[in-house]
């Protein structure tokens, strides 16, 4: 399976997935602890978190695959979303809650 066919299948196949530098635990850069951080706000159960400092080809190969330059990269049903920033924007507007809730990727309270 060449690496395209790898990530179009990580993504059609997890509700909520998150390409970035570390894992959730251990954040490697402020952009990808602040993506962990607004997912955990958001409240969402299940996160597939690609650690893409650990495969120099995942990590080149997401960039292609979503014609964005930077990790960390959000992908919500197969959608992409976007990065850090776009993700910081729909959170402070509660976009991007609606659009977890409305996928029911989020914990009810």
């Amino acid at each position: 399976m060449d690496i395209q066919d790898v990530i179009r299948d990580q993504v059609t196949n997890n509700g909520v997935v998150l390409y970035m530098k570390g894992t959730p635990q251990f954040p490697q850069c402020g952009f990808s602890s602040t993506a962990v951080q607004i997912l955990k706000g958001c409240g969402v159960r299940e996160v597939l978190a690609v650690n893409v400092l650990a495969d120099p080809e995942i990590r080149q190969g997401i960039k292609e695959f979503s014609n964005w330059p930077t990790i960390p990269q959000l992908y919500v049903k197969g959608e992409f979303v976007g990065g850090s920033d776009i993700m910081r924007e729909m959170y402070d507007s509660g976009e991007l809650q609606q659009m977890l809730k409305d996928a029911g990727l989020v914990g009810e309270d």
